[in-house]
């Protein structure tokens, strides 16, 4: 458990398309920011040179344990030490997409994430019994390139494999908010050490965003807080709007109310307010780190955001 002096920072990134720009720049821009990151002390990113690699959600159903591990094998041999797997039980996307990955509209069906859970880490063990159909399958790689594996979660379920193996846990508030407290409690208070780690690691993730003053965070918060209430109410292939079209746009009475019941998955103010509140948040919930889900409008603004943030938390390194 950390404690507010030793809160470390982490950036879920999304890779978002923003309006006039293209995939390739998108790309571009998350290389950008995630360099960025890196200098000012956040703990978790890619292309860089110590900063924590890897990926925030693996939905496992949607992928072979086998290749699973063999690309995380990869990961750990190009950046030894330093390779995250965030594993999710659930597809994380609709059911045509879902179709499409499985290759199988009979697999759609099936419920075996206990079994598939057990598999990859029984590859990563090296340690299938000498009777298991897979006992004989030897990847490249050996037993010592293992990514630290956290399962992710939003309701209780997530929280019971982490448990049960001894793995990291990462709560998405931003998907279940009033649960984040308790079920990040709960993995703290009854966690046993395991192969995998002796004591508990947790995080929190969730939407902030932040700028110099609480009005320009409510401005630049506008365009996530839009598309959270239309996808609330069923709007589907969005995309992010600018601020100034989030100013203007006229909330049905059902985006509305979702706007309002949406206001829990996010932080937004001024530096010190958000600040202050995730400390407060790391303090309830007992976590090691808070994750941010970027949901910023546009390059500029994140980065102006996520620097502030830094250094008002006090992990700010570099200039």
């Amino acid at each position: 458990m950390s404690t507010a002096n030793e809160l470390r920072l982490s950036i879920l990134e999304f890779v978002h398309i923003y309006n006039g720009t293209t995939a390739t720049e998108s790309l571009q821009n998350m290389t950008e920011m995630v360099q960025l990151a890196e200098q000012w002390g956040f703990n978790r990113s890619a292309h860089t040179r110590t900063i924590r690699v890897g990926s925030g959600g693996v939905m496992l159903p949607n992928h072979s344990p086998l290749k699973v591990m063999e690309n995380f094998t990869l990961l750990e041999g190009l950046y030894p030490g330093r390779v995250d797997l965030g594993i999710g039980r659930a597809s994380g996307t609709d059911a045509r997409t879902m179709w499409a990955l499985l290759r199988s509209q009979a697999l759609m069906e099936v419920n075996d994430f206990p079994e598939q859970l057990d598999t990859l880490l029984s590859f990563f063990a090296r340690n299938f019994k000498e009777n298991h159909p897979f006992s004989h399958i030897h990847p490249p790689g050996d037993r010592s390139m293992v990514p630290d594996m956290f399962m992710l979660g939003s309701s209780e379920g997530g929280l019971q494999f982490a448990l049960e193996k001894g793995l990291g846990f990462v709560f998405a508030a931003h998907l279940a908010p009033q649960r984040a407290i308790p079920m990040l409690k709960a993995y703290r208070s009854n966690f046993k050490p395991s192969s995998y780690l002796a004591e508990p690691q947790s995080m929190l993730a969730m939407i902030v965003i932040t700028a110099e003053t609480a009005e320009e965070a409510k401005y630049i918060a506008g365009p996530a807080e839009l598309m959270w209430a239309q996808m609330s109410t069923g709007t589907i292939n969005l995309t992010f709007p600018t601020p100034e079209e989030a100013k203007s746009h006229k909330y049905t009475p059902h985006e509305e109310l979702a706007r309002e019941r949406n206001k829990d998955r996010f932080v937004i103010g001024s530096v010190g307010q958000v600040a202050e509140q995730l400390r407060q948040m790391a303090k309830a919930s007992l976590v090691d780190e808070i994750m941010i889900a970027d949901f910023y409008p546009n390059q500029e603004s994140r980065k102006k955001g996520h620097k502030l943030l830094a250094k008002e938390l006090g992990v700010l390194q570099g200039k």
